[in-house]
């Protein structure tokens, strides 16, 4: 118990020291959180009035931000699999940065829910036992199981791996027998995540435009684009201001998967936008008004092409192998267009113009409040501020910094980081 106490005040202390940089960047998203403090409390108070939601478009940017978390949360699976899968030790070794990205984003996802849901005090509701969780009926109450699961095993992965490298204990010989089942079973479970949340749209009949079989399919390759284009990211920003070694080929590998996830989401939209547009069917007008617009209301239809054209884009880039070595310059502008594109796709094509044309025919655009806006960018702000913190505090362990007293400078195997 001693151990456990000494290592998180050591864990935090470490997390919490950095320099000018490092500090500017947490005083940024502390602006945020501080603002978007007070426009919760609006939001918590008055209720989703002040949101802006309508009796036609029901679905808000929360409930948007919360799909494309579960995008970003696919970074653990596409970290940890090759490591274990292909046996590439490299990557093996950075595979709790993966699990954190994916446990901060769930977790980050699941706040974005509790905005949705306007009233998350009755969250206790759809607790069992206590509530009623309306479990096989509900496809909500399917991705709530798949959510905290993946939750729970992320936890479960960072919290065993940081512990036994800070006391020194760590051997990937000698590792706890339950350990590598939890790793499997978050590899297998990651998918589940996109898969339920796409069955949760889809099973949604009002919208037509959710009611594809290629959903699915989107999402994943959606999430193999834009998760790990966050890892890359990360994993460029480590080498660089701090002492954890990360090699080219795991950079490489993050990229390839980046670049054979846009060209099947390049396919998707394809056949999508050819199934529904040929046969040029009363099916096709939410999508025709996305694209084209409907008599004068054209809100969703820059962002329709920019996010297509930055897409492409990126495809086409990273087929060039100038390109993917450029880590300095173009990578890291290539991955930031490919998270944010996603990132801008979820409202903007997948959400609010899905609700266009209602029932009754009305064509109506959605429009972000300002409180709505703030709250988003909380949420965002404190889920980037817990995974700058997490991250920090785990590459001193990863690298030797942080560790117990009696733990050696290097694990027992000679390595210094991951799983």
């Amino acid at each position: 118990m001693n151990n456990v106490f000494s290592f998180a005040r050591d864990f935090g202390s470490y997390a919490i020291k950095g320099g000018k940089m490092y500090y500017s960047w947490l005083l940024f998203l502390g602006f945020f959180i501080l603002v978007g403090s007070y426009t919760a409390y609006i939001q918590l108070t008055e209720g989703l009035i002040v949101i802006g939601a309508t009796d036609q478009v029901t679905l808000e940017s929360f409930f948007a931000n919360f799909v494309f978390t579960a995008h970003v949360a696919a970074a653990a699976v596409l970290v940890v699999a090759p490591g274990y899968f292909y046996h590439r030790k490299d990557l093996k070794e950075l595979a709790v940065m993966g699990e954190i990205i994916a446990m901060v984003f769930v977790a980050t996802g699941i706040t974005f829910i509790l905005f949705h849901m306007g009233r998350p005090d009755r969250t206790w509701h759809i607790v069992p036992l206590i509530g009623h969780m309306n479990f096989p009926n509900s496809m909500l109450s399917f991705d709530t199981i798949v959510l905290n699961v993946y939750l729970v095993l992320n936890m479960i992965g960072v919290s065993y791996i940081l512990f036994k490298k800070y006391v020194g204990t760590f051997h990937e010989k000698q590792l706890a027998i339950w350990f590598k089942p939890i790793v499997f079973l978050a590899i297998a479970w990651g998918p589940l995540i996109h898969i339920v949340t796409a069955f949760v749209l889809a099973s949604n009949a009002r919208v037509g435009m959710w009611s594809t079989a290629v959903l699915p399919f989107a999402f994943l390759s959606m999430a193999g684009a834009s998760g790990p284009a966050l890892v890359v990211l990360i994993f460029l920003l480590t080498r660089k201001f701090t002492d954890l070694e990360i090699g080219n080929p795991a950079i490489d590998l993050m990229t390839d998967i980046i670049a054979w996830s846009l060209g099947i989401l390049m396919l998707v939209f394809a056949s999508e936008f050819f199934t529904l547009l040929y046969p040029s069917t009363e099916h096709a007008n939410s999508l025709v008004y996305n694209m084209f617009g409907h008599k004068g209301l054209n809100h969703y239809v820059p962002w329709f092409w920019g996010t297509i054209i930055a897409l492409a884009s990126c495809f086409i880039a990273l087929l060039f192998r100038r390109v993917r070595h450029s880590y300095d310059r173009w990578l890291p502008l290539v991955c930031f267009v490919v998270f944010f594109a996603v990132l801008i796709e979820k409202p903007m094509i997948l959400i609010f113009p899905s609700f266009s044309p209602s029932p009754l025919g009305e064509y109506t655009e959605y429009h972000v409040t300002l409180i709505e806006l703030f709250n988003v960018l909380f949420v965002w702000a404190l889920g980037f501020f817990w995974l700058t913190v997490i991250l920090k505090g785990a590459i001193g362990i990863l690298t030797g910094e942080v560790r117990h007293h009696s733990a050696p400078a290097v694990s027992p195997d000679g390595t210094r980081g991951g799983i």
